[in-house]
């Protein structure tokens, strides 16, 4: 028999570690520090509550106001808009 304690649960803590959002996408998500998991859970549910999917596909988002500046342009698919959130961080 070994005294092993059981592995502990790992985490990355690199991607949890909490970002600052420029003040462009702040103006959507808040300007509190976030993990990119909850930047991403917050852009959606601006998208959500604003109606920005596109009914005729759901895999494209159509900036209002706020998000063309985040974006840089009208519409995005949702695989192009986590690339793009990226510049909008810093640590």
């Amino acid at each position: 028999m070994t005294d092993a304690k059981p592995a502990a649960k790992k985490t990355n803590s690199a991607f949890m570690q909490a970002l600052t959002p420029s003040k462009e996408l702040a103006a959507a998500i808040g300007p509190d520090p976030l993990p990119r998991t909850e930047v991403t859970k917050k852009i959606w549910e601006y998208i959500k509550s604003h109606n920005l999917q596109d009914p005729a596909n759901k895999r494209n988002i159509n900036a209002d106001a706020t998000l063309e500046k985040v974006f840089g342009k009208k519409q995005v698919t949702m695989f192009e808009m986590t690339k793009l959130l990226q510049s909008h961080l810093k640590k």
